[in-house]
């Protein structure tokens, strides 16, 4: 969103949303659509950012070799410079910039738009925790990602210390002033209400302000709140039936805390999840296709596949080094291959599921601007006039049935939040 960059590799593009913010005197051009619509979500983009920037922090090295290190940062850059312009007080800040009712009931490219695009905000008087702290780890997550860069001159480690200052304010925001943050952006609801609550995101903020700064007080924060993560309907134990995704960060504190700590607690708690996912626990797993997706949802099944496996390949990674449980490194690592090789085509329809990519790949994806319609039709033309090089659909269902229909939003959609881990795995 915003004036187009020169680095932009999507040409068909232009400038958008130029006059975002100014309703309230401000200037909160910037930033990414959310998917296949127009509204700038700050929730779900927060959890976007974090989970890229965790790809490189983890795995610098492999950016470096496949030629990805300047587009990254050009796009880390962009979207952080939006967060910044979002955070114009201590306890302020802009979490939303279009209206869903408005805009979902319009179709066609976001250079064309004609609805209004009100902005919202939390404050100190209508604060929203999980918006908060969500946003403190995108950035802090993104200051690491700067400092692994390996640009090493002053602008850029300028830049990884101002984004470490506006995560603790933003922390210091989540922390101080406690509220659901749809409860303040009530136009959210609809679209990314906050069903998990606050504490996973304070603890979440907490580990990668605490990697961040190497301050052990957001270590013991981070703790602290984990007590307070939600427990699983009808068990005992700690939530292993989900996963780790826009809303709920718990999953991902589980991994993190286990490898910071090595506490047994937390390595419990990752591999009851992961077990869950693969071999099962407790007479408890996940469905899978006929095919072999580990199939959690009918909407955007493929991120949350995706999102699991990331953390699956992590913690193989993580005990593997530590001489952990050799069937253990095996059954994760196993997992992450098998979900993302089905997303690439090793599935019953053979065909890639990634826009652009591999066999038979998805060419008419939920997309407004990717679809180019003159007619302002969801129909008209029939194929997308643009291509939409590596976008991640949502996926089949559970018998790994799929139609590359794009008024199909379940399996067609695409959006930041469904490339984010898939990208960094």
């Amino acid at each position: 969103s915003g004036e187009k960059p020169s680095w932009n590799r999507c040409d068909w593009r232009g400038n958008s949303g130029m006059e975002d913010g100014k309703d309230h005197g401000i200037d909160l051009t910037g930033g990414w659509y959310d998917a296949g619509d127009h509204v700038k979500f700050g929730f779900p983009l927060a959890s976007t950012v974090t989970l890229l920037a965790i790809g490189f922090v983890e795995y610098a090295d492999v950016f470096e070799q496949q030629g990805q290190k300047e587009h990254f940062f050009n796009n880390l850059r962009w979207v952080n410079d939006y967060f910044i312009k979002c955070h114009t007080k201590k306890f302020e800040f802009w979490g939303q910039v279009g209206n869903s009712h408005l805009d979902h009931g319009w179709w066609g490219p976001a250079e064309k738009m004609t609805m209004k695009r009100p902005a919202y905000k939390i404050d100190n008087n209508n604060p929203g925790s999980e918006l908060a702290a969500g946003t403190a780890a995108a950035m802090a997550a993104s200051a690491m990602a700067f400092d692994k860069s390996n640009f090493r001159d002053d602008e850029h480690d300028k830049y990884s210390a101002e984004l470490i200052g506006h995560a603790v304010e933003l922390y210091e925001f989540a922390e101080t002033y406690r509220k659901k943050y749809h409860e303040s952006i009530k136009n959210a609801q609809g679209c990314y209400q906050s069903w998990s609550g606050w504490f996973d995101e304070l603890v979440w903020a907490g580990i990668w302000l605490y990697l961040a700064t190497n301050n052990k007080k957001y270590l013991d924060k981070a703790e602290f709140y984990y007590d307070s993560l939600g427990v699983e309907l009808g068990t005992q134990h700690n939530k292993f039936k989900w996963t780790h995704c826009w809303d709920d960060k718990t999953y991902g504190c589980y991994v993190y805390l286990a490898r910071l700590t090595g506490k047994q607690k937390y390595r419990i708690d990752t591999e009851r999840w992961l077990d869950f996912w693969t071999c099962g626990f407790d007479n408890f797993r996940i469905k899978y296709t006929p095919g072999g997706l580990a199939w959690l949802d009918r909407w955007g099944v493929l991120r949350y596949s995706a999102n699991t496996s990331l953390f699956a390949l992590m913690y193989s990674d993580y005990l593997r080094g530590v001489n952990g449980d050799k069937e253990k490194i095996k059954r994760y690592s196993d997992f992450g291959y098998s979900q993302i090789n089905y997303i690439l085509g090793a599935n019953p329809s053979n065909r890639s599921f990634v826009c652009g990519v591999g066999n038979n790949p998805p060419v008419n994806p939920h997309h407004r601007s990717a679809h180019g319609s003159e007619r302002f039709m969801i129909t008209e033309p029939k194929n997308n006039r643009f291509p939409l090089d590596g976008a991640l659909v949502g996926g089949p269902d559970q018998s790994d049935k799929y139609k590359d229909d794009r008024t199909n939003y379940e399996m067609n959609e695409v959006a930041c939040d469904y490339n984010a881990a898939f990208t960094s795995v």
